[in-house]
């Protein structure tokens, strides 16, 4: 099957702001605590009239505009979330709507939790390889803020809201190395359709402790599969949960400091929109070139954990 490559990316960010110190007056927290115990000082959430649609199809819209690709070549659209504004249509569905695309393409939502953009590339990658349309849209979004409970202090004050799109390039040349995997579990869950109450639940010392272990399990794979190592990476770009997880990866593989991006400080954990949201600020700030190779690894709810070491195309 063919690899595949990011050609440009987008985001979808809600205007509200929510510091820490907005937190402490709601809840028994401090800045310091949050901080501490997490390394997050703000992070965004939807106001009126902002969405997970709003968010997927904001985002889409500038990864698809940056791209220079035309409609009639965007061959698939998946968009990854646990947190939709419909169960049904799909929000991939108002996206191809919203863009003007084929109407011949499989456009759909799945729900990999944090790790829902890595699964999304796979899967993206798999809806290309047999057709002629090469490029496609894999959009990562959460609308975290609508299913948070705000007294439990402990989980409310980690999560955000925010949107993140790529358009990726199917082709024979391009990089690419995947790994998806799962170990089944309710640490993390959200009651779903047809709940009286639909909250996010976490059992944060056993969600940390399968993080520390499944992201090397995950880089592990990578590097196995495709004879690399940490040397050859530029950037590694893990999901934006906490500061010390990502950290203990970096003490565990004597990796430099700067090849581990961080912006959890301002974003919280956005779930399956915090890889993407990373890494176009990244290429905002001119941290990501053309050509440059990059490993992204997620982990979450599920409990799942991916994954995808490929190349940044650049338009």
């Amino acid at each position: 099957m063919d690899g595949i490559e990011i050609v440009a990316t987008g985001v979808g960010i809600p205007s509200k702001v929510m510091t820490n110190d907005d937190f402490a007056k709601i809840v028994d927290t401090s800045d310091e605590w949050i901080y501490s115990r997490s390394g997050i000082r703000s992070r965004h959430f939807c106001d009126e009239g902002e969405t997970n649609a709003t968010m997927s199809i904001a985002a889409a819209k500038e990864a698809f505009e940056r791209s220079g690709v035309s409609a009639d070549e965007i061959g698939c659209v998946v968009l990854a979330t646990v947190t939709p504004t419909y169960a049904s249509p799909s929000t991939a569905c108002l996206i191809q709507k919203e863009l003007s695309l084929s109407e011949d393409i499989p456009v759909l939502d799945i729900n990999a939790a944090c790790s829902g953009f890595l699964y999304g590339l796979e899967v993206a990658r798999g809806l290309l390889a047999d057709r002629d349309r090469k490029y496609g849209i894999v959009i990562g979004v959460e609308h975290l803020s609508k299913v948070l409970n705000m007294e439990d202090r402990s989980t409310c004050v980690l999560f955000g809201d925010g949107a993140g799109a790529a358009v990726i390039k199917s082709s024979p040349d391009a990089e690419y190395t995947g790994y998806q995997g799962a170990k089944g579990g309710l640490e993390i869950f959200i009651e779903g359709v047809g709940s009286p109450v639909s909250h996010v639940h976490m059992d944060g010392k056993a969600v940390f402790r399968f993080a520390v272990s499944a992201i090397p399990t995950v880089l592990n794979h990578i590097f196995e599969k495709s004879g690399y190592t940490m040397v050859d990476v530029d950037h590694c770009i893990c999901h934006q949960a906490n500061t010390r997880i990502i950290d203990h990866v970096i003490k565990k593989y004597h990796a430099p400091e700067e090849k581990f991006y961080k912006n959890m400080d301002h974003f919280g954990n956005t779930s399956a929109a915090s890889i993407p949201i990373a890494m176009n600020e990244m290429i905002e700030k001119g941290m990501i070139k053309p050509g440059q190779r990059l490993l992204l690894v997620g982990f979450g709810g599920g409990l799942t954990m991916a994954g995808a070491m490929l190349k940044y195309a650049g338009k």
